[in-house]
């Protein structure tokens, strides 16, 4: 009985340090990440609430998970949603190669302002649903967990007066990072995320890196006023999209020095890229039974994510026939057609266990289109890469790889042929250079003080504890661009200078003509 109440006293305390979570998410891959911290929260004790919408693709309530959530209705429809992505991923890997540079232009700005739309009507659907602020107030959150792809997470942190934890990958040329974050980007030798350069750049790149950063930073201005006109008009006052990002306590970054160049940081910006990531599990059994039929010669794995469902009958064809000519079996996820082409090397599966099979001892490559989450799983087991990039972030991604020697990389899914795709993985398999470099990149990855899952757990505890981390928001926040640059204090110097010179100038001059008058008159009396 003693023990049973030393035990239940022990619930008690402990429970005293547990928090409560507001989770604002994101969905697709961004949803896969955040699930598997939600999920470690859960295990310390913490409380979740998620916002659920109804159009959600891949977050769906389901009776296994612990965590609560909170259904909203959204008034854009999931086919909306669906058919954008689908125009997105048309117009990256059909259109852009055969449009000019202005028609590229005009359609990634109708692209980026559909997808401002749909962030404000997510953002317009959650604080104008009856009752659901209140409840939220209700709940008495102590901080509220975000991936800023969805917008007004601000908002809602302000409103509740709690701490702001902001999780994620990237934004083009780092926008988001550097105009309201703060984080400190040269271009001379930090590239913009998607300009496909690398740390390392000739003064032709330097120039391309510049203009990147220039035409990046002034769409983002010009795409966020509608977003700086809706939080002005909610929140009744004067104020900017950036303006309230900034405010964040932390930010974790879903990438690490594994896969980044050296760059200067800050310490609210916290990198916990593989966060995912985990030592490979048994295979299913007639999976696993196919894989061992490979022999020496091994498998390769080919996935080009969830978004690809399906595609062209010549494309799909294409591949098969590549993949039929190597010795290694593979297991290639596609929902599509079968392709008339497939060898009997080759299986199609619907869905498969991705970082179970590269974790697999007879994984020899990997064929993957580039997305964050697949390259970290790479990386995390030392695998190989065959990059063919669709969209978004992908080019720039394998772009890394392919400069670290862990990857080759396809120009595109459209425009490449049957003998790149063979060549490509001969050359990863069987030049041991590859590997070689794939698993130094493991080793820098697992060579850490603290795994990244528990470091992204420890600093939202951290928030939470501490009532907020604006002890490690920097000073920048505060200051104008000029002063940002110390354009303020170099007019100052160059105004100081300038006047002492002209006074000096003055002087000489005065005293110059003195000595000249005087030796003139001195010359006339003799």
């Amino acid at each position: 009985m003693r023990l049973v109440c030393f035990l239940s006293l022990l619930t008690v305390l402990s429970s005293v340090d547990c928090g409560n979570i507001l989770v604002w998410p994101a969905d697709w891959s961004h949803w896969i990440n955040l699930k598997i911290v939600l999920e470690t929260l859960m295990d310390r004790g913490h409380g979740v609430t998620v916002l659920l919408p109804d159009t959600s693709m891949f977050m769906k309530a389901k009776e296994s998970d612990r965590f609560s959530y909170l259904p909203f209705n959204m008034s854009m429809s999931s086919k909306d949603i669906n058919d954008f992505f689908e125009e997105l991923l048309h117009f990256s890997i059909y259109e852009m190669d055969e449009l000019n540079l202005l028609q590229i232009s005009m359609k990634f700005y109708k692209l980026v302002s559909k997808n401002v739309d749909l962030g404000l009507s997510y953002c317009n659907d959650i604080l104008t649903s009856p009752g659901l602020v209140d409840k939220l107030r209700h709940e008495k959150f102590d901080v509220i967990l975000t991936d800023p792809i969805y917008p007004c997470s601000e908002i809602v942190a302000e409103q509740l007066n709690i701490p702001l934890v902001y999780t994620l990958r990237c934004s083009i040329a780092n926008s988001v990072e550097r105009m309201c974050g703060q984080l400190p980007a040269p271009p001379s030798f930090v590239p913009g995320t998607m300009s496909n350069l690398t740390d390392k750049m000739s003064f032709t790149e330097r120039i391309i890196s510049m203009l990147f950063y220039l035409s990046q930073d002034a769409l983002a201005n010009f795409v966020w006023r509608k977003f700086d006109n809706y939080y002005t008009e909610y929140l009744g006052r004067p104020t900017s999209f950036c303006e309230m990002m900034g405010k964040a306590d932390i930010w974790l970054i879903r990438t690490y020095w594994d896969f980044e160049f050296p760059r200067p940081f800050l310490p609210n910006f916290k990198y916990v890229g593989g966060l995912h990531c985990t030592p490979a599990k048994l295979l299913p059994k007639d999976m696993e039974e196919f894989v061992q039929s490979s022999g020496d010669d091994g498998i390769v794995v080919f996935t080009l994510g969830s978004m690809v469902k399906n595609m062209t009958k010549e494309r799909s064809n294409m591949i098969a026939s590549a993949l039929a000519q190597i010795p290694q079996k593979v297991l290639w996820r596609y929902s599509g057609e079968k392709p008339d082409t497939l060898g009997a090397n080759t299986r199609i599966y619907d869905w498969i266990p991705q970082n179970d099979l590269l974790g697999h001892p007879k994984t020899r490559a990997f064929i993957t289109h580039g997305g964050t989450n697949g390259i970290f799983e790479a990386i995390y087991h030392g695998v190989p890469m065959v990059g063919i990039p669709l969209f978004g972030d992908q080019p720039d991604n394998l772009a890394h790889m392919k400069v670290k020697g862990a990857a080759v990389v396809m120009d595109g899914i459209k425009n490449m042929q049957t003998q790149d795709l063979v060549d490509g993985l001969n050359a990863v398999i069987n030049d041991p250079s590859y590997k070689e470099n794939a698993m130094r990149l493991s080793r820098i990855h697992h060579d850490r003080p603290m795994k990244p899952l528990d470091e992204a757990v420890f600093w939202i505890e951290f928030v939470m504890r501490n009532k907020g981390a604006k002890h490690l928001r920097v000073e920048a926040h505060n200051l104008t661009w000029y002063q940002y640059h110390c354009l303020d204090v170099f007019a100052f110097l160059i105004t100081i200078v300038t006047v002492v010179l002209y006074i000096s100038f003055k002087m000489c001059k005065f005293f110059i003509m003195r000595c000249c008058f005087r030796s003139k008159r001195k010359s006339k009396k003799e």
